[in-house]
């Protein structure tokens, strides 16, 4: 699959950022301003980890000559984070090639105008040449968004280490600062924070789109300081426990979902992005507080069960964008927008992660449903594509092959077949575009000295 998803993409893409796989040319996403060449770093990881290492010397060459972030153009911080600069440190953590370490700190250092608000909470938006920043024009009262400031941490802390720059590790710790400052409504973030005035903007509450990573990236950055981010720690387990206390619920048939809090109102949807929690709380069961590593462990079971659902219960066997849980209806989408799948990892991610934990054979055998619908319904002549509704009886491609197909579902699907040893979690922590990166162990200071 991946040989397929590559080779089509050098064939009628190569240096896009992504494929057009139905109509075989390039297509550029305004995430990443004018950059090239997304699919290529964000595959580099992946195709070192499938042992294709003749495609990666390939990618790696035009890394070298043609990567280029000086652009007169306006990115999207938190996309260009997570591929480009996750990409490569990935990239050169596997590898050890100096041009990826060389990159990455170039492209971290363009990025750091975007801290330049009155509370260092970073722009959403930043012209990599003019170094101004803005907002999303439709985010509540020019927030910037929680899942988008919230990660930077895990790439930012790697930035400082490689570099020797203080400054990368600083930004994001001030980001916390700012937060544990502020009351949080039930405990609860919400999505929206005002770089301005340090203000929440609209109490909405979310652990897929606009929420999701942040989660995550505060229990990664607790395991990727080898134990020690106390602070870290805190605050996801303080996180999950209000999550489940406001936004976790059963169905009348016994589903458990996550569902979405508008200003203290529940909205009985879950988006497909919310299905990584299961795999979320499975990794940070282990060191939950109170013995609750066994509570913890079945509610991640319990998601990835309903996710599931939401795939099986499609005519292509794919899951939906979002589904609800209203009406009668349970882990369905009821409107046409919230149908469509497009190559996300998301539910794949969690049966890896609940695979390495319990190796209950059911998650490979779900795993193996979703390769089967991929090959059925998205593989096209010229690459894979998203489906425009994943209940009608035939696929509707969309005709993009999305950069994150081949950095993260193809990588969960290979992993989850894979052997435990393979990327093993006790030294690696993966950003929330699958790139791995190493645990940062800590320094042996507390030893005395031989000499005295």
């Amino acid at each position: 699959m991946m040989k397929h998803a590559w080779d089509s993409y050098q064939r009628y893409a190569w240096g896009s950022n992504e494929l057009r796989p139905v109509s075989k040319q390039g297509h550029s996403s305004n995430l990443f301003g004018s950059i090239k060449g997304a699919t290529i770093v964000d595959a580099l990881d992946t195709l070192y980890i499938m042992e294709m290492f003749e495609e990666f010397d390939v990618a790696t060459d035009w890394v070298e000559k043609n990567l280029d972030f000086s652009v007169n153009a306006e990115v999207s911080v938190f996309e260009v984070n997570i591929r480009f600069v996750g990409g490569l440190l990935s990239a050169y953590y596997l590898s050890g090639k100096e041009v990826f370490r060389r990159k990455a700190v170039e492209l971290g250092e363009k990025l750091l105008p975007a801290f330049k608000t009155p509370t260092g909470i970073p722009w959403a938006l930043l012209n990599l040449k003019s170094g101004v920043g803005r907002n999303w024009p439709w985010a509540s009262g020019g927030s910037s968004i929680l899942a988008e400031y919230g990660t930077l941490h895990l790439e930012f802390m790697h930035l400082s280490k490689l570099s020797g720059n203080p400054e990368f590790a600083q930004k994001v710790m001030n980001i916390r600062k700012v937060l544990n400052r502020l009351d949080k409504p039930q405990g609860l973030y919400p999505n929206y924070l005002n770089p301005n005035s340090g203000q929440w903007g609209q109490h909405h509450v979310s652990v897929g789109g606009l929420g999701d990573s942040f989660y995550e990236y505060l229990l990664k950055a607790w395991l990727m300081s080898d134990k020690t981010d106390e602070e870290g720690k805190n605050m996801y387990y303080d996180a999950l426990q209000a999550i489940e206390t406001n936004l976790m619920r059963k169905s009348s048939s016994g589903l458990t979902y996550i569902a979405e809090w508008k200003g203290g109102l529940l909205e009985h949807k879950m988006g497909h992005l919310t299905c990584f929690a299961g795999g979320m709380i499975a990794l940070g069961a282990d060191g939950a507080p109170d013995d609750k590593t066994g509570h913890q462990m079945e509610e991640a079971a319990e998601i990835a069960r309903t996710c599931h659902e939401s795939y099986a219960r499609t005519a292509l066997k794919l899951g939906p964008e979002a589904f609800r849980f209203d009406g009668g209806v349970e882990a369905i989408a009821t409107r046409q927008n919230e149908k469509y799948f497009i190559l996300r990892p998301e539910v794949i991610e969690t049966y890896m992660y609940m695979w390495r934990f319990t190796h209950d054979p059911k998650y490979r055998d779900w795993g193996w449903e979703a390769v089967q619908a991929l090959e059925q319904h998205c593989r096209v002549e010229g690459g894979y594509s998203g489906v425009r509704d994943v209940y009608a009886s035939s696929p509707n491609h969309d005709d993009v092959q999305q950069s994150f197909y081949l950095a993260e579902t193809l990588k969960y699907l290979y992993l989850l077949f894979s052997d435990d040893d393979h990327l093993p979690f006790e030294h690696w922590v993966f950003n929330t575009e699958a790139h791995p990166l190493p645990v940062i162990r800590k320094e042996i200071k507390d030893r005395p000295n031989e000499v005295e």
